[in-house]
């Protein structure tokens, strides 16, 4: 995102919603299970409707995905994060997981550190 601590963690700034308010546990392999569907339906459209001066929404996660693009997700993450340039009039930036598991997917996939990044930083910088 191109941001310190102190703006990542400046409230009136930046504002982290998670799909679910709770965590839905693992599955036997460990990867976490996906958020339960109560939770989009009972919070999310609620907290937006009240934050209407959001305008840059970073998808983290294909669940995150699946919710926030509605019917042009793709069946893939790769195939959403790949599309970014479609979905950023509207203010969707669709992005992997930051976790050290998806070390082999940005190996696999030089040009979200290429070229989608550079954009990212700049959206970010550009609405703060």
């Amino acid at each position: 995102m191109g941001v310190d601590r102190d703006q990542f963690y400046d409230a009136k700034r930046i504002v982290t919603m998670p799909m679910a308010f709770c965590f839905p546990g693992q599955d036997r392999r460990g990867a976490d299970l996906p958020p339960p569907q109560i939770c989009s339906e009972q919070w999310h459209e609620r907290l937006f409707a009240a934050m209407p001066q959001l305008k840059l929404f970073l998808l983290i996660g294909y669940h995150a995905q699946r919710w926030h693009l509605g019917a042009q997700c793709r069946d893939s993450l790769t195939a959403n994060v790949a599309a970014w340039e479609e979905f950023l009039p509207s203010g969707k930036i669709p992005l992997p997981h930051p976790s050290w598991r998806n070390n082999g997917w940005l190996k696999k996939n030089p040009w979200f550190e290429a070229e989608l990044l550079p954009v990212l930083k700049k959206q970010v910088k550009d609405f703060l």
